[in-house]
């Protein structure tokens, strides 16, 4: 099988603090001071009330699997997608990384892993988030 290629992300000012923190093995998000809601995908303005009063919020990187695929066709295959909500609220779309993808379940436990592999790997850029089976 050949190795799952993905595209490094294009960080811009708005977003450059997410994807540093994803270097060093940290997510980040937004929050809104003015409502209170954390959001992701970050960004300047909440997306549940419009205020501009947002500031990054250090998650603890866990969550819980709402939905999952697993891919077992096409390059890189087999490899495994889900939405995943995170216990501070926000739902991100995120892979996953399992030696088992068949024992992945929704409503599993699940962190934030360091990248896994060379498969998973950007090449020059930053690190994309992946979650993985947490035991708890």
């Amino acid at each position: 099988m050949s190795a799952r290629k993905l595209s490094a992300p294009q960080p811009n000012p708005e977003t450059q603090t997410f994807w540093d923190g994803l270097g060093e093995g940290v997510l980040r998000i937004k929050t809104c001071e003015a409502c209170g809601k954390p959001h992701y995908y970050p960004r300047h303005v909440c997306p549940h009330c419009g205020s501009d009063r947002t500031r990054w919020l250090e998650t603890a990187g866990r969550g819980e699997i709402y939905s999952l695929s697993v891919m077992r066709r096409g390059e890189g295959a087999p490899f495994a997608v889900a939405y995943v909500v995170l216990d501070e609220g926000p739902a991100m779309l995120t892979n996953l990384v399992a030696d088992d993808l068949d024992a992945l379940a929704i409503g599993q436990r699940v962190r934030l892993a360091p990248q896994a592999s060379d498969a998973e790997a950007t090449g020059d850029g930053p690190s994309l988030p992946f979650f993985t089976p947490s035991g708890d």
